[in-house]
């Protein structure tokens, strides 16, 4: 193919010492014919048009950290979008900040640290601000500001036929809309302005616990936080400890009151009798997601991953649970907090619909486990859930898509992304 000039400087070859850096995502090794990489808006345009004049596969990277490995992909074009990181206050009095989607939440949280400032986001530095903006954005400070969805207030949006629009709760309502949990099908968002929150530093308790067999060392979780303070967060990973297993805890207060966070935390050490470790600090919250997490994605972390949201943690749940990763081929589990601001948002008031529930439950099994194995154990669990989230889904597939938006919002969701990508450019494959 005969590639135009005015591309030449944006495009990385097989041939380039930055394509092994460019070519994979975190969880797949990919080998794509080209990486793109556009430093601003007309760019991504001219890029999404040559990639569509060569009739070639177009896969669209932010950060590359989602278990389908979608950012990436074999024979087609990549489209990255790590020179648009741009990260601006554009109004203080109203903490509106404009993102670029390239950037990364590490990022974010050094340059916004300085002005008291925060983003309610994920929980890894490394992760790209676009891809978990537009699909959900589940992190250390959902419960008291919700999700990343809950703050956009606009976004800029380049459509398959290269139109370039603004999208936001008066301009483009429906793609307004779709963008905040099910944008991955609806174009490429080249700036997002996000509303932040008032943060400087924050409560940080780290715990590791033996489980049990009949999880109540998790239920015992997931029952006081249904019920804690809404400053407080948490994170939990259930793991094979030789023939037990551990419940590696992080917990985070949004705010830098001691007394109230330790009076917050203080029943989170008599979740179990085996209490191995604790650790209480206050820091800034960029701490919590450190610029040292910052690496290219070569598809180190191969692996297949589910989830599914849960009301409440019942005996027979909590259970199920465990029994993944006490079997003789265990499942990794994260237990992370919803509840609280995350559902005080309307079900239809955006495209993650899920407002009800109090724990999303996340399964993992690595090689040489395979997609088999997870199914097996997950088996046992998937009756206890309602409901997923997109992603977290290493297969978004036809009955992964109705978990994650079901009933009325998931037809909403397949009508705008015809609408908006008629050609299917951007959906996933499948769908």
């Amino acid at each position: 193919m005969t590639l135009p000039r005015e591309l030449e400087s944006m495009i990385v070859l097989p041939a380039d010492r930055r394509y092994p850096m460019l070519r994979s995502t975190f969880t797949r090794t990919c080998r794509p014919a080209m990486v793109m990489l556009p430093a601003n808006t007309a760019e991504v345009v001219a890029a999404l048009r040559f990639a569509r004049d060569q009739d070639l596969p177009v896969a669209v990277r932010s950060g590359g950290h989602g278990p389908a490995g979608r950012a990436s992909n074999d024979g087609g074009v990549v489209i990255d979008l790590s020179r648009l990181d741009d990260v601006r206050v554009l109004d203080r009095s109203r903490r509106l900040v404009r993102v670029g989607p390239g950037a990364r939440w590490a990022t974010v949280a050094r340059e916004l640290s300085p002005q008291g400032l925060a983003i309610s986001s994920g929980d890894h530095g490394n992760v790209g601000v676009g891809g978990s903006s537009i699909s959900g954005g589940i992190g250390w400070l959902a419960r008291h500001w919700g999700m990343t969805v809950d703050h956009v207030r606009a976004a800029e949006v380049v459509l398959a036929d290269g139109r370039i629009v603004r999208a936001d709760a008066s301009t483009e309502p429906d793609l307004f809309w779709a963008i905040r949990g099910a944008g991955v099908g609806v174009g490429i968002v080249t700036a997002l302005e996000i509303e932040a929150a008032e943060l400087r530093d924050v409560g940080v308790i780290r715990m590791t616990l033996l489980a049990d067999r009949e999880g109540e060392a998790i239920r015992r979780l997931v029952t006081y936080m249904t019920g804690a303070p809404r400053e407080l967060s948490a994170a939990g990973m259930l793991m094979p400890y030789g023939g037990e297993a551990i419940l590696s805890t992080t917990a985070v207060y949004a705010g830098d009151d001691v007394r109230l966070m330790r009076k917050a935390v203080a029943p989170l050490r008599h979740l179990s009798s085996g209490l191995i470790k604790q650790h209480i600090q206050r820091v800034p919250y960029s701490a919590l997601l450190p610029c040292e997490q910052l690496e290219p994605n070569t598809g180190q972390r191969p692996g297949t991953t589910t989830n599914g949201l849960l009301h409440a943690m019942t005996p027979p749940a909590a259970e199920a649970i465990s029994a993944a990763v006490f079997a003789p081929t265990p499942t990794l589990i994260q237990l992370r907090s919803a509840g609280g601001a995350i559902n005080d948002v309307p079900p239809d008031a955006t495209a993650f619909a899920h407002r009800n529930h109090e724990v999303l439950v996340i399964g993992s099994v690595f090689p040489p486990q395979d997609s088999g194995a997870l199914d097996t154990l997950w088996d046992e669990i998937a009756p206890h859930m309602d409901g997923s989230y997109f992603g977290f889904e290493s297969r978004p597939d036809a009955a992964a898509f109705r978990r994650c938006f079901p009933g009325a919002t998931g037809d909403r969701v397949l009508e705008l992304w015809r609408r908006y990508d008629p050609d299917e450019i951007f959906r996933p494959p499948g769908l």
